[in-house]
């Protein structure tokens, strides 16, 4: 164990690449700029208190932003950049950088401005670049667009600082790297930040000032959104609040934070005081995100002129790595399975018909119109039994065209038996039963095995006999039926390895559910039951379908299928009907290792930032929200339990198991990231060792606060 570092203390979101935004609105007075700047420093003291590293302010928020033709007077402009100083000499004592909107007077000419504080020095002024000149906006009246400046440095408080397209980046944290432009900036078909976002800059800062008006608030989300999505960055949105004239406009102070699409934080609108939004923003999966999509880079290419136009300023910010200072941004227990009821519903929708589109197509291009599938009453081959149902619906083609068997080995429980027949005599597909032991005992008895003599010795061979036995059944069946044989194994596990090579849940003509994490397969199942997608949530008499009269599955027999556990039932049980093998004591929880799964393969982070990341979401069960209806079992996990199952899932993925994945069949992609063929999202050698990741791992303490 690596002892404890205290500047690089676990329990800190900056050491995992994270840092602290905030937007600042602060209540203002229309040309008052030592009451503006008072409202400015108050908010930035208690921004930098709680850990924060950069703060946002409106556009021309130390005079005001509806001065109107007051910009043109001296005395404010000089009272501007007294307000000014007191904000400089207040960032003394404070670690964040702070930018603030005022006028800057260059040349006998005057710009609208974004000016960068930090540690008691101005780092930069980025002038505004496209000046709106219509509607109820006339900036042009008083200010100049920043391609007329001819500078590239001005004298402000007495020093020289950097003016133009500049881009900052903090000193202790190179992936900090962010731009400013200025309101109407972000309205045009190409914005400023756009390119300084090829350029390198991460995070875009907007200090806008924005009146408000019916429907401008959902316009607002929809543009910053696109942007960071587009740019693939954070964008923070700043607008002007309380206290601004309402001679002709009214004012909402709407202030957003988006990461690469995801909104983090929302103000409230119409808020009568100053206010503050904070996210906890992850530079890495920006980072990260720009190394996978090479077209970025491509981007980069065909714009060098305009990338090249930037300069980068160091900045001097104070990271508080050293405080213990817990990531307060809302982690998904489930990344697979949004928490919200309402993405989850079109989660749910979205893959179900993916799969369902996929198997269609398969059919139709390979002109065969039945299916074979092995049914063992438990979680995967009922949900691609599900899939195969609705696909026989959209064709047109009876449910007996499905060719379902279950087939009973040597550790079959009544329980599960029993539950794959009701389900398939409540899908109404033809259902055959296939008794495999006395295959699997010729067999045994052909390898001298010591089963076949009657000793009770249930080894790797004596499961695999009856795995390869049941794949070779549905394989020769789908033969001589004129069908392919639909596969049921699922992603998590593929990346566990949790299969049998060449046989069972591995091998298939087509395998449905592929790409689809068990954790959302649970999810999958029971929003198939509610919804009624196959003629009733709950039916228990005929419904009619195209292509014949069938049956809807119970709604009691997929419940109880849920509330099944899971076992691959190969070595036979306890007298009382529990399950001898139980896949979680051996491989850990699937809802640890699914979370572990999507960090791990869609972002390639670090095993010590994918427990931080678990140990946020899963330490306490009570914190955030849940993606059920009161049917999931809420777990909690202290970082020795993450850490522990984190070990046997980085061992599994990267050591042992790639083989298995390099010879997978065809399936369907349903997610980003949601992918482990070899043919698509996940290329890799079948013999690497998993060293580097547990040596990784080996870092991260068994307390947190350590």
């Amino acid at each position: 164990m690596v002892a404890a570092d205290m500047t690089n203390r676990f329990l800190n979101l900056y050491n995992h690449d994270f840092a602290r935004v905030a937007v600042g609105v602060p209540q203002c007075r229309v040309a008052d700029p030592v009451y503006n700047a008072a409202q400015t420093i108050a908010l930035a003291k208690q921004a930098d208190a709680a850990g924060a590293v950069l703060v946002a302010f409106p556009e021309l928020g130390i005079p005001a932003y509806s001065c109107e033709d007051l910009f043109q007077q001296r005395a404010l402009l000089d009272a501007c950049d007294a307000a000014l100083a007191d904000i400089v000499a207040a960032s003394r004592e404070l670690g964040a950088a702070l930018i603030v909107g005022m006028p800057v007077r260059v040349q006998q000419r005057l710009f609208n401005c974004a000016v960068v504080v930090a540690r008691g020095r101005i780092h930069g002024v980025v002038p505004k670049t496209y000046l709106p000149n219509y509607s109820e906006f006339y900036e042009a009246r008083q200010f100049n667009a920043a391609d007329d400046a001819g500078v590239d440095t001005v004298t402000l408080l007495g020093n020289d600082v950097p003016f133009g397209a500049l881009i900052f980046e903090a000193i202790d944290q190179p992936l900090l790297r962010f731009h400013c432009e200025i309101c109407e900036d972000v309205w045009v078909p190409v914005p400023p930040s756009s390119f300084a976002a090829l350029a390198g800059a991460t995070v875009l800062v907007n200090l806008s000032a924005s009146n408000v008006v019916v429907g401008k608030s959902a316009y607002r989300h929809q543009l910053v959104g696109q942007q960071s999505a587009r740019c693939l960055a954070a964008y923070l949105y700043t607008s002007a609040g309380q206290g601004e004239s309402t001679t002709d406009l009214a004012w909402d102070g709407q202030a957003l934070i988006y990461e690469n699409g995801d909104m983090l934080a929302e103000s409230a609108r119409f808020a009568s005081e100053s206010h503050l939004i904070y996210a906890d923003v992850d530079l890495e999966r920006l980072a990260r995100e720009r190394m996978h999509q090479t077209t970025f880079g491509v981007s980069v290419r065909r714009h060098a002129d305009e990338v090249a136009r930037f300069r980068t300023i160091k900045v001097d910010v104070a990271m508080p790595r050293d405080a213990e200072l817990p990531l307060d941004r809302a982690i998904e227990r489930f990344p697979y399975v949004p928490s919200d009821p309402r993405r989850r519903d079109e989660r749910c929708h979205e893959v179900y018909n993916i799969q369902v589109q996929a198997l269609m197509q398969r059919l139709a291009s390979s002109k065969i119109q039945k299916v074979v599938i092995g049914v063992s009453g438990g979680l995967d081959s009922t949900h691609a039994l599900l899939v195969c149902a609705k696909v026989m619906d959209r064709l047109g083609l009876p449910r007996t065209n499905i060719l379902a068997y279950t087939m009973p080995g040597f550790a079959t429980s009544e329980r599960t038996l029993r539950q794959a027949r009701e389900l398939m005599d409540a899908v109404g597909c033809t259902a055959r039963e296939i008794d495999i032991r006395p295959s699997c005992m010729q067999m045994l008895k052909d390898l001298d095995h010591p089963f076949a003599k009657g000793e009770e010795v249930y080894d790797v061979t004596f499961e695999n006999v009856q795995a390869g036995e049941r794949t070779n059944h549905l394989f020769r069946l789908a033969n001589h039926q004129g069908a392919i044989v639909i596969g049921t194994g699922d992603l998590s596990e593929l990346a566990l390895g949790w299969c049998t090579y060449g046989v069972g849940d591995h091998m298939s003509h087509y395998n449905v559910n592929a790409s689809v994490p068990k954790t959302l397969i649970m999810h999958l199942v029971r929003w198939v039951a509610e919804t009624g997608q196959l003629g009733g949530a709950a039916a228990s008499k005929p419904v009619s379908v195209k292509g014949g009269k069938e049956t809807a599955p119970s709604r009691n027999v997929l419940i109880d299928i849920l509330e099944t556990e899971i076992s691959p039932e190969l070595v036979p049980g306890k007298a009382n009907g529990a399950p001898e093998q139980r896949t979680e004591h051996f491989i850990g929880p699937y809802e640890l290792q699914d979370f572990n799964l999507y960090y791990t393969l869609r972002f390639g982070y670090a095993p010590r930032k994918v427990a931080f990341l678990s140990w946020s979401a899963w330490h306490d069960a009570s914190a955030g929200r849940w993606p059920d209806e009161g049917h999931l079992v809420r777990n909690a996990y202290d970082l020795v339990a993450i850490k522990r199952n984190l070990r046997i899932f980085l061992d599994r993925f990267f050591r042992t198991s790639q083989f298995k994945r390099s010879c997978i069949p065809n399936a369907p992609k349903v997610g980003t990231g949601g992918s482990l063929s070899p043919r698509g999202d996940w290329r890799a050698p079948s013999d690497s060792e998993s060293v580097v990741w547990l040596a990784d791992l080996d870092t991260v303490p068994d307390d947190p606060r350590a």
